[in-house]
């Protein structure tokens, strides 16, 4: 009888948790209220007020704006930029997670310290850090004079900085699935024969996709959008080094308002594409979680 009490007593709910279950029903109008009114002042109404501006002229004058010559080419730019940042994140993201989550090594911390510097290091600094390394003053200025290699002002330098402020997108979505999963299948298939590639292909990867999907997305996003860091090394050449964020602020101080709004409107559906994306990616996941459980 004792311990049926005992039972009885530990598997009911704590009071506070009772509280909360039965919390007053205007506490949480106030909360949804706050929440809507926040998202509807600081991101709802900025957005419509960049699609309204960029059609404010007219469907001809919109249009004239986003296939303006040096449009397409920050964009092209700016896309060739993602592509070849995503691209070097994802190796750079699954090997890094794989280390840190599989092997103990020296310097394992100061590693995971380095992926998030980006997280708390101003894009401005960043974009320095490349001038002060490759530009004319740089250390490096001899050696790639010697071998006739540009990176600041050019191409590179803005793959490169991109590179920089995006780097713990994907190895940190995958570091702590991968931890979680933990290794003991891997092992399996090693005691199985299994060589690394077909361990990580058919063992790793199905847990880890939709993380790394998931990642590779979020990186695609805020590498579409970098200002800070590739404004310092892009030298503001236009149609050469411009990306679509930096063509957007050439046009803004030019005063051409509304080929501003218009070109921006290109960022601002491309971010919507982008996380609905996202979304997308997290129904599936988490859909597939239940069927899994079941």
């Amino acid at each position: 009888m004792a311990i049926f009490n005992f039972q009885k007593a530990s598997l009911s709910p704590a009071p506070f948790a009772r509280g909360y279950r039965e919390e007053n029903p205007l506490i949480r109008r106030i909360l949804i209220a706050l929440s809507l009114i926040f998202t509807l002042l600081i991101l709802v109404m900025p957005l419509l007020v960049v699609i309204s501006q960029a059609f404010g002229t007219g469907w001809d004058n919109f249009w004239k704006a986003v296939t303006n010559i040096f449009t397409l080419k920050a964009l092209y730019l700016s896309l060739i930029t993602t592509f070849s940042a995503v691209t070097a994140n994802t190796v750079f993201g699954l090997a890094a997670a794989w280390a840190l989550s599989r092997y103990n090594f020296k310097g394992q911390g100061f590693l995971i310290t380095m992926i998030d510097l980006p997280f708390a290091i101003s894009p401005i600094i960043a974009g320095l850090i490349f001038i002060l390394t490759y530009g004319r003053l740089g250390w490096m200025n001899s050696f790639l004079q010697e071998h006739q290699i540009k990176i600041v002002f050019a191409t590179p330098g803005l793959i490169m900085a991109t590179i920089f402020v995006t780097i713990p997108f994907v190895a940190r979505e995958l570091i702590p699935v991968l931890v979680a999963r933990g290794s003991d299948e891997e092992q399996a298939a090693v005691l199985m024969g299994a060589g690394f590639l077909t361990i990580f292909w058919r063992v790793t990867l199905p847990h880890i996709k939709w993380a790394l999907i998931y990642s590779v997305i979020l990186c695609a996003a805020r590498a579409m959008g970098e200002f800070g860091a590739v404004s310092v090394v892009s030298g503001h050449l236009r149609g050469k080094t411009n990306t679509l964020p930096l063509h957007i602020e050439i046009l803004y101080n030019e005063h051409h308002y509304n080929d501003a709004f218009a070109v921006s409107a290109i960022l601002v559906i491309t971010s919507v594409v982008i996380l609905t994306a996202r979304s997308v990616v997290e129904h599936i996941s988490k859909r597939e979680e239940r069927s899994n459980v079941r």
